[in-house]
């Protein structure tokens, strides 16, 4: 009998000593529980992405260093750990340390590296060509990284056919929408083609743009899911499993590493976690709470300023705010002007006293008369039009990050990924902060989230925040759908075209050929926009950001 436990941590990216700390801490709890094995996320050591800290040779030295300190200090227990490994050519490699008897027992090289999507890590490392497998008594493992199971026909397949009864991936797989689902059925079906055991151990926490949420879980042979992590926060997940002992080998290449196994003694039964289930809406809830909690406290601010218009977007930012981070570290500001309505400016202030936080007034009318006055002879015999509007917008932006140099705050914005794909927001204005936490959320998904917060933390949005039409109000009885067509109609346009990669010929034999033109020529031209905004949380497969690298300057039309 084997007992198993999977480590899912929340380490900092470049915190080598805070992370090494963490690791040891998990290692004790995990032999409290009389594991043989523990096992932690892949690059757990010096956080996930390092990015180009990985081109400087001191932080690979020094990740090199703390792997070996680690080791030293863990006897009774077999420990694989996720670091970064440099050869003597100075060759970089994603790395899983096998550690056991106070040493690295063998060290495992990730085969197949991502360089897709929000992956860059041909950019760094060499691919890897391990192989090991490795026994403790009669109890034969391997080890595996991330994109190696995602392969078919990978190196997976040759652990087992080697005779590795338990195969352990380690990973730091990136939160989106739909990806829990995805890996389960993989695991699942990894499980059965292998008729091994498959220990999936993943990373949580927020990372600048991506959260990971965890779900880490071990499944048996006929892929049935033996434990399952939490998702969204730090867990230790620990199983009892027994291994094949006859199993036959097809490769002479392959080493088989044997190691040193203490029995553990008389250790109690465990008990049985379940996790609850998330919805899929939920776990995007999470995903927010997470990523803005660690965004604001691994970046070392205390609180955060919020923009509050009295609209729905400024609503959920807050809400989510509030739940991340408690309602003593969440100021709002509401900064009327003469065309905020008293709707608008009374819900504001009825938001902040549901949330129980702080919220100051700042009138912006003479700031906007100061503006006119100064720009008068410049503009002199020319009509009103989008220049007077977007003042507005940047004296507010002006005001929350005079606030945030003032006191230390970091501004969240509220822009949404349906206004922001379309170029519908201020750059230096709306635009201004330090982190965009709903950025990747369509408007019909703000309406959703805001329902469900309402359902599960109580009345905190007011009801006349979610009936009122949109409106910037930044000229008399301007909405939202002045300029944009229906919010649902908007977002289909943009589900197909941004995330389904569909073309303008294929999206218009289902919506109007001559809105749906329209709206891609302003997803086109707003690119330039886009790159100046501060990081926000991805949430879909396809969010703005690493996901989407169109050309500022670029002539392309489809039309």
């Amino acid at each position: 009998m084997l007992r198993l436990s999977l480590a899912q941590i929340n380490p900092v990216v470049g915190d080598l000593s805070g992370n090494s700390r963490k690791i040891l801490d998990f290692i004790r709890l995990a032999m409290d529980r009389g594991s043989d094995i523990v096992a932690f996320p892949e690059m757990s050591l010096c956080g996930y992405p390092p990015e180009d800290l990985l081109l400087k040779p001191h932080f690979i030295a020094r990740n090199i260093r703390a792997i070996k300190s680690v080791a030293k200090q863990v006897s009774g227990i077999t420990a694989v750990i996720g670091f970064v490994d440099r050869d003597r050519g100075g060759r970089l490699f994603n790395a899983a340390a096998v550690i056991n008897g106070g040493r690295i027992a063998g060290t495992y090289y990730k085969e197949e590296l991502p360089n897709y999507g929000v992956f860059d890590e041909k950019r760094y490392f060499s691919s890897g060509k391990s192989r090991h497998i490795f026994a403790l008594g009669y109890d034969e493992f391997a080890v595996n990284i991330c994109e190696d199971i995602w392969v078919d026909n990978g190196i997976y397949q040759k652990q087992a056919l080697q005779g590795a009864g338990l195969i352990i991936n380690v990973s730091s797989s990136p939160y989106d929408i739909r990806k829990h689902n995805q890996r389960g059925k993989l695991l699942k079906r990894r499980a059965k083609e292998t008729g091994t055991f498959m220990a999936y151990v993943n990373l949580i926490g927020g990372q600048d743009e991506l959260v990971f949420d965890g779900g880490s879980m071990i499944v048996d042979p006929a892929g049935k899911v033996l434990a399952e992590a939490h998702r969204f926060e730090e867990d230790l997940i620990t199983v009892d499993i027994s291994l094949s002992r006859a199993r036959e080998r097809r490769y002479k290449s392959f080493d088989i590493i044997k190691m040193s196994r203490e029995e553990n003694k008389g250790r109690g039964k465990l008990p049985r976690v379940r996790p609850p289930r998330l919805t899929a809406l939920e776990s995007v809830y999470r995903a927010l709470v997470l990523g803005t909690r660690d965004y604001v406290r691994k970046n070392g601010f205390e609180k955060v300023l919020i923009g509050l218009s009295g609209g729905i977007d400024s609503a959920l930012v807050a809400a989510v705010a509030v739940k991340a981070l408690n309602k003593e570290n969440v100021v709002g500001v509401t900064m009327p002007s003469g065309f905020t309505s008293r709707g608008t400016l009374t819900d504001a202030h009825k938001l902040a006293k549901r949330l129980g936080i702080e919220c100051r007034e700042i009138p912006i009318g003479d700031a906007v008369d100061a503006y006119r006055r100064t720009l008068e002879p410049h503009f002199a015999g020319l009509s009103e039009n989008i220049a007077e509007e977007n003042i507005q917008a940047r004296i507010r932006g002006n005001i929350l990050m005079a606030l945030s140099n003032k006191f230390g705050w970091l501004v969240l914005t509220t822009g949404n990924k349906s206004e922001v794909a379309v170029g519908y927001c201020t750059l230096y204005g709306d635009m201004s902060g330090g982190f965009a936490v709903i950025k990747d959320l369509s408007k019909t998904q703000v309406y959703q989230l805001c329902e469900l917060i309402n359902s599960i933390e109580g009345p905190a949005i007011p009801k006349t925040i979610l009936t009122r039409a949109p409106s910037a109000e930044l000229r008399h009885n301007q909405r939202d759908q002045d300029s944009l067509p229906p919010y649902d109609q908007l977002d289909a346009i943009l589900q197909a075209y941004v995330e389904e990669h569909r073309s303008q010929a294929q999206i218009s034999r289902r919506l109007p050929p001559e809105i749906v033109k329209e709206i891609i020529r302003k997803v086109d031209l707003s690119e330039y926009k886009r790159r100046q905004s501060p990081p926000g949380i991805k949430i879909t497969p396809r969010a703005f950001g690493k996901d989407w690298r169109l050309p500022i300057t670029n002539r392309y039309r489809e039309s």
